[in-house]
């Protein structure tokens, strides 16, 4: 009986679109956050001491697919809790995204396949990148509106410099990008062996962050520096100089180890034919 009474009461709190419009798909670029109240707020979130909002996960493109796990409701504002094929957060993380910008459906939406850009392409995107300011979450380098007010989240972070450039079809996290393509054999190198091995749009990643190399001379990335001037942002080093800041603190694995979040490591994905 007492089963029973859950049962019944679920069903008379569970909204009546549940049922038949579980699914959505964004129809234009929406944050998405790692924070019930944040998507709740509709408006720009007050940013940290370096100048993030750590409550937002990332941009959904227009089109990304969502399945809604949860309506909820905070003051007088609406939200969903979701997930999401095109993007998988870390353990824990729940996502949380404002009904604005989503379209319900009944069935789930298909995942975005856009054409991946020519490796010519991508390399003209990722150096118009230069000079962006770095944006925990960020990947739409001109930002989203909220409701009437200005845009925000101008900018982007290391791995949403390349899911932009790649239009989204690269992963959005760095913990997904150390197993993304194939490995390219670097333990025990030296850096000269190493700089010779490289190609351009090869990734030099770790759990944390992921450098692009340009070509046999360069590498791009955003950064976060706390407490400069602009805190940081995209940016263009000398490939050799950065390989050596690298290798001063981690070591060069062929593969990143199953069991094992955060070592002192570094992997070489090739991603592209």
């Amino acid at each position: 009986m007492r089963r029973f009474l859950l049962i019944l009461m679920a069903c008379l709190v569970t909204p009546t679109w549940a049922a038949t419009l579980p699914y959505a798909v964004a129809d234009r670029p929406l944050p998405v956050y790692n924070r019930a109240e944040a998507a709740a707020s509709g408006t720009a979130i007050r940013p940290d001491a370096c100048g993030q909002v750590r409550q937002l996960e990332f941009i959904a493109l227009t089109g990304t697919p969502f399945h809604i796990v949860r309506e909820a409701q905070i003051g007088q504002q609406h939200l969903f809790e979701v997930t999401s094929d095109a993007y998988h957060p870390p353990d824990g993380v729940r996502l949380f995204v404002s009904p604005d910008g989503l379209t319900r459906r009944a069935t789930p939406a298909p995942l975005r396949r856009p054409p991946m850009p020519q490796p010519t392409e991508l390399l003209r995107r990722l150096r118009s990148a230069v000079g962006l300011p770095y944006v925990w979450g960020g990947n739409v380098r001109q930002g989203v509106t909220l409701g009437q007010g200005p845009r925000v989240y101008a900018g982007l972070d290391c791995s949403g410099l390349l899911y932009e450039a790649s239009d989204g079809l690269t992963p959005r996290n760095t913990a997904d990008l150390v197993r993304f393509g194939r490995a390219v054999p670097i333990a025990g190198l030296s850096r000269e062996r190493l700089l010779n091995r490289l190609q351009p749009l090869d990734l030099i990643v770790w759990k944390g962050h992921v450098v692009v190399v340009l070509d046999n001379g360069q590498a791009i990335e955003s950064v976060l520096w706390c407490g400069r001037p602009g805190n940081g942002g995209v940016r263009i080093t000398p490939l050799r100089r950065r390989l050596g800041t690298i290798m001063a603190v981690r070591k060069g694995a062929d593969r990143w180890p199953a069991d094992d979040e955060k070592p002192r490591l570094f992997v070489v994905r090739r991603w592209l034919p």
